[in-house]
């Protein structure tokens, strides 16, 4: 019998497990509300909306396997339909995503392969403290789940698997890693173990990843193991823009340019947000308090 935890199941939340009998661990990971509010900011086509929340499960369950604090950011390109995919999760749990696209060019059934030809996935990490790390993994596995186990077979070298789907309401994913020899110790046997625990959970549908809690799930996979279940731990839609930051950008132009391109644009320069949409508005007056060092409050609206 699995060691279940009867525990709350919040609509954005990762949560973690570990197997007793075994050198593995694992994590889900179930988004909803952080979800919506990224598909809302634009009107994503269908296998764009998928791809997006395939791609924000991903971050979440990565973002709890940094050793250090700070942001962890996934972003695709390609020279297809979808030439940018990005997200961008924080240690504080804290998710935002967008896409650029072409609508003219994505079928209703579009695949990873149609939306990104030859696309490549970067992995970077940003610590709080320390220096930034980036991989790199080419995106020409079947589904994204499919890049993301390569990315550690290849390059990590860690046995890892993942399970991703997103439908426009709700984005899930699973993910299994081997862990360092301590339950087990003969190298048959433990090779045998990850096999059996991967069969396993590739004999999860679809429609269960999407529709069952993880304590459901874990007991139809894994009811002959001995799992742990950790607390989950909650996530959110936040954005990291600010007028701060986009004074900032102004401030990197010059004091004259700034106030050039405020002239061009007929008094005032808007500095669109593309995660959240929201708007900086800046006029003559503001550029000026900026290069005088006195910040970036002003009377000037911000519109969201």
């Amino acid at each position: 019998m699995s060691d279940l935890l009867k525990t709350d199941h919040p609509k954005d939340a990762t949560q973690r497990f570990m197997f007793d009998t075994c050198d593995a661990r694992g994590e889900l990971v179930s988004l909803e509300h952080s979800y919506a509010e990224v598909l809302a900011k634009h009107n994503y086509p269908e296998p764009v909306q998928q791809l997006l929340g395939e791609l924000m499960a991903a971050a979440a369950l990565l973002v709890g396997n940094q050793k250090n604090d700070g942001l962890l950011s996934l972003q695709a390109r390609s020279e297809g339909p979808v030439p940018l995919l990005t997200i961008e999760c924080t240690s504080e749990r804290e998710i935002r995503g967008l896409a650029r696209f072409d609508p003219e060019q994505i079928a209703p059934d579009a695949t990873l392969a149609d939306l990104l030809p030859d696309g490549l996935l970067a992995i970077t990490v940003v610590p709080k403290v320390g220096e930034r790390s980036q991989g790199f993994v080419d995106l020409d596995g079947d589904t994204l789940a499919d890049c993301f186990t390569n990315y550690f077979v290849m390059s990590q070298q860690v046995p890892t698997r993942f399970w991703l789907k997103a439908d426009g309401l709700r984005a899930r994913g699973m993910f299994l890693q081997q862990l360092p020899v301590d339950v087990i110790d003969d190298e048959d046997e433990r090779a045998d173990k990850w096999k059996e625990l991967l069969m396993l959970g590739d004999t999860l549908k679809a429609e269960e990843l999407m529709g069952l809690d993880n304590e459901t799930i874990l007991h139809r996979l894994y009811h002959e193991e001995t799992v742990r279940v950790f607390d989950s731990e909650a996530l959110e839609f936040k954005c990291s823009c600010s007028r701060e930051r986009s004074g900032n950008a102004l401030t990197s132009l010059g004091h004259e340019d700034a106030l050039n391109l405020v002239a061009e644009h007929g008094g005032h320069i808007e500095i669109d947000c593309q995660f959240c949409n929201a708007q900086y508005l800046f006029d003559a007056a503001d550029v000026d308090q900026l290069f005088s060092g006195a910040g970036v409050q002003s009377p000037s609206n911000t519109h969201h």
